[in-house]
């Protein structure tokens, strides 16, 4: 799914932030990324998208070298990845279908209204189907979050820091919806820099580690 051979990032002119970094993500697995603040973690993960280019190295995705890619070619990869950040980014104007609609809009796709419907059942936001993004507390905007990062069912769901301001109930809700996406077999990528979460998650999903230190990529642990 995700391939890195030795693969650097550096904006030109600077240190590379990341360096010499090989992974293998294969479809239907499930890895946690930690690591400190300022440790690269954002940057990895928008590597993995293709909404920044490696410096050096080799990456492919789904089996195509990123680098060679035009333009259509990203956008079809980008396609096939749901993103969650920790700042959900919604736009605040429209009801939170609306919302969790645009990336079928943006696609040129029409928009599937019982597709909208299932996934607002799923991370239990029915009720809030026509509310504005600002009325809706933290844990709400996460789910309605992951419910637009899986609109056009990608095969890998990568979640920056998503229960960074969330309490431990309101983690769990959203770790219990990516472990089930896992389940049916979605590849997830999630990183947290809390410990406790990763490693109440064994109970649900096995799962690898991987620590990015010292701008490299380590593997953290075993399986959970």
């Amino acid at each position: 799914m995700i391939e890195m051979h030795n693969l650097s990032f550096g904006y030109s002119g600077g240190e590379p932030l990341l360096a010499d970094m090989s992974l293998s993500l294969q479809p239907g697995s499930f890895h946690f990324l930690t690591g400190p603040s300022g440790s690269g973690k954002t940057t990895f993960l928008r590597l993995c998208y293709a909404d920044l280019l490696p410096s050096a190295g080799r990456m492919t995705a789904f089996g195509q070298d990123v680098t060679s890619l035009s333009r259509d070619g990203i956008a079809a990869l980008r396609r096939r990845v749901g993103v969650v950040h920790q700042d959900t980014q919604f736009l605040d104007h429209l009801p939170v279908a609306e919302n969790i609609a645009l990336p079928q809009i943006v696609a040129g796709q029409s928009v599937d209204m019982q597709s909208i419907s299932d996934l607002l059942s799923w991370v239990q936001l029915t009720q809030h189907s026509r509310s504005l993004p600002p009325s809706l507390s933290g844990g709400e905007r996460q789910r309605a979050a992951l419910a637009r990062a899986v609109i056009m069912s990608p095969d890998l769901i990568i979640a920056d820091e998503p229960t960074g301001n969330l309490d431990w109930d309101m983690s769990m809700r959203l770790l219990d919806l990516l472990v089930g996406l896992n389940h049916s077999g979605k590849s997830v990528l999630f990183a947290t820099h809390d410990l406790n979460l990763i490693r109440a998650a064994k109970q649900h999903v096995q799962a690898r580690v991987l620590r990015i230190a010292g701008k490299r990529l380590q593997l953290a642990g075993a399986d959970l």
